[in-house]
């Protein structure tokens, strides 16, 4: 789960917030603190291994001389953090929300990393058209608002040839696998999450977001749609999670 803009899930009932995005906004700030233990906790540490594959299918784009790399939507850093590691350089990472931001500001400092950070709406980024060789989004690009404008805006900042790599949620293909992990999230995950955050609503919203995003071959269809050429996916520990790279 990371912050970005939420798209067709709704304010928990009862929430006196009537702005979905203000709200998943506040959401995530009041769960940074206890962001990571929960990621790692909740996905019985896959997460980590999901990011490090992650890398490793950009690296040539990582090699490049000189490119520019930004981790939009990227929470508490750790994405941001390994594409650093393998290049070697300064990955720029962005985020909506500023707890977040804090962590990862956090992050960077004890590590004596050289990331830098900016506050920005995925949909509208400050940054030049052609500007950027390689755009990545773990566990965010499901919160945006519009995910055909989200998509158009990253193949916007990307240089030819750049890469966009998306990593993100899905629904896995095999249906009986796919009722004991709707079982799971809907079930287990939010009593552990808002029993370790204090924030049930939080852990309620995170299956729902899920529920509403696009399948695999969805999201490689809204993709090309976009302009995305070279398209291509793979799926993750059961098709819970797809990893989606495509060529501007």
């Amino acid at each position: 789960m990371s912050a970005g803009q939420p798209r067709g899930t709704r304010a928990p009932h009862g929430s006196a917030e009537p702005d979905p995005a203000r709200w998943v906004q506040a959401m995530f700030g009041r769960v940074a603190g206890r962001y990571d233990l929960l990621n790692h906790l909740l996905s019985f540490n896959m997460d980590r291994a999901w990011r490090r594959r992650s890398v490793r299918r950009v690296r040539e784009i990582l090699a490049r001389p000189g490119a520019r790399v930004v981790d939009l939507c990227c929470g508490t850093g750790d994405l941001m953090l390994g594409l650093e590691k393998e290049r070697g350089g300064v990955v720029f990472g962005s985020d909506f929300c500023r707890p977040m931001l804090l962590e990862a500001r956090e992050k960077i400092r004890r590590g004596r990393g050289r990331s830098r950070l900016f506050e920005a709406d995925a949909l509208r980024l400050p940054l030049a058209d052609g500007s950027i060789d390689l755009i990545t989004v773990a566990f965010g690009f499901r919160n945006l608002a519009d995910y055909r404008a989200g998509l158009v805006e990253m193949r916007r900042v990307l240089r030819p040839q750049g890469v966009a790599a998306i990593l993100e949620f899905s629904r896995p293909p095999n249906r009986l696998f796919a009722r004991f992990y709707d079982l799971y999230s809907r079930r287990v995950l939010p009593v552990l999450g808002g029993a370790i955050s204090g924030a049930r609503d939080a852990y309620e919203y995170l299956p729902e977001s899920v529920r509403n995003f696009p399948n695999a071959e969805e999201l490689a269809q809204e993709m090309r749609r976009a302009g995305f050429s070279q398209l291509e996916y793979e799926r993750m520990t059961g098709g819970i999670v797809a990893l989606h790279l495509g060529r501007a």
